[in-house]
């Protein structure tokens, strides 16, 4: 995740994050992306049913019953041994996680033994009463999945009525007193809905939104052809960065956040060299300290079978199964190849990323959508829109303008 709003507006800087010695379970939330210890974010596809039909589905779910899913027994085993090992949050998503008849009791677990809770869901399902059981659950935040307005975002979600059951789930959170926010996968199709997403951001008093770049996992490996060719995504970029300004100088502290494509942080601090900005050398130190790209290292998965991936986009690698061995067990054996090479990436990129100077901001970006797009994981990810020249060695260290 690249913080837009607390890099470039400034509402967090390095010594917040030293304050508290960078450790991720004495870390606040919104400064978890820059722990040092980097104990891994869980993403527990905790359902593979859903009751929309996304084009862009990692998991291909569709509304049926799936065979296999971990027993409330077997998710409560694994929650005490990811407390055990220390990771600081456990996101629960899907699939559509509230269709799980015992999510709430698995949240309310997690967060007794200490953990932060989160769910991702597409919001459809969150009326007043199910807002307010989320609101005992003690649930950390609610994301909730927009990517588009009205029937924008209903082509996108396969189902008539999404948005604006979505939008009554998103009122129903804010009006039950917990922290909600939006969450946007990026295509050429719904670039031109993030204009109004800011709109409905400011109007809707929304405090977050996540802007998600397009990997080709699932169904979205059909939308290669539908992500933003390079010149578009610089653009796009830009019009984040700028919406998020303006709605800081309005006095409208909304955290935005981009995702998923780590060349969004050397991008962001190319720019504010350009502007001349005083923070751009402390923008730096927090791209640093944030380290790009964790997938295998600060963030993994549990799918709803069990089966830990590096990340939740990679599910066809398996690492092992928590039935089998605990979560703590599997990511810490490196006898598996691609694990243990994603844990120090660099010696095994290749091309522009082996020899890029943001290598230890951007942390080679994401190695699932490289494999998907050339078959090599080690190979360039296609979705970097850095020129040659803003990468080049030559064109000195990081912090060289």
């Amino acid at each position: 995740m690249i913080g837009i709003s607390k890099l470039y507006c400034g509402t967090v800087e390095p010594g917040d994050v030293l304050r508290y010695g960078a450790e991720s379970k004495r870390l606040p939330s919104r400064l978890l992306q820059f722990a040092a210890d980097k104990k891994p974010v869980v993403v527990w596809n905790c359902t593979r049913r859903c009751n929309l039909r996304c084009v862009h589905c990692y998991s291909r779910s569709r509304d049926r019953a799936y065979e296999g899913e971990l027993s409330t027994a077997e998710a409560e085993a694994m929650l005490e041994d990811l407390a055990r090992f220390g990771v600081p949050v456990v996101l629960f998503s899907g699939g559509e996680p509230l269709l799980r008849p015992d999510v709430l009791p698995l949240v309310r677990r997690a967060r007794a033994l200490g953990m932060r809770a989160v769910i991702s869901t597409n919001g459809t399902l969150i009326a007043p009463e199910a807002a307010d059981r989320l609101r005992a659950a003690e649930l950390s935040y609610v994301g909730i999945s927009l990517d588009g307005l009205g029937e924008a975002n209903d082509r996108f979600r396969g189902v008539p009525g999404a948005f604006q059951r979505a939008l009554e789930g998103i009122r129903n959170c804010r009006r039950a007193g917990i922290k909600v926010g939006l969450r946007f996968t990026i295509t050429r199709r719904n670039a031109s809905e993030v204009g109004g997403i800011f709109d409905l951001v400011r109007r809707e008093n929304i405090p977050r939104v996540c802007f998600y770049h397009l990997v080709y996992a699932g169904r979205g490996s059909a939308l290669m052809s539908d992500d933003l060719d390079h010149q578009a995504a610089r653009r796009l970029v830009d019009l984040i960065i700028d919406r998020t300004a303006e709605l800081h100088r309005e006095g409208r502290p909304v955290e935005v956040l981009t995702v998923d494509n780590h060349a969004d942080g050397p991008y962001l601090y190319l720019r504010m060299l350009r502007e001349g900005s005083p923070r751009a050398a402390d923008v730096l130190k927090l791209l640093q300290m944030n380290r790009g790209n964790s997938s295998g290292a600060g963030l993994g998965c549990v799918s709803w079978d069990g089966s830990v991936h590096p990340d939740q986009f990679w599910r066809h690698v398996s690492l092992g199964s928590v039935r089998e061995r605990p979560f703590s067990e599997i990511w810490t054996d490196l006898a598996h190849p691609l694990l243990a090479k994603l844990k120090d990436k660099r010696p095994h990129l290749k091309g522009r990323c082996a020899a890029c100077r943001f290598l230890d901001v951007c942390g080679g970006n994401f190695r699932a959508r490289a494999e998907a797009a050339t078959g090599d994981p080690w190979a360039p990810d296609p979705a970097c829109y850095l020129t040659d020249e803003e990468i080049a060695p030559a064109a000195g260290k990081p912090g060289a303008s």
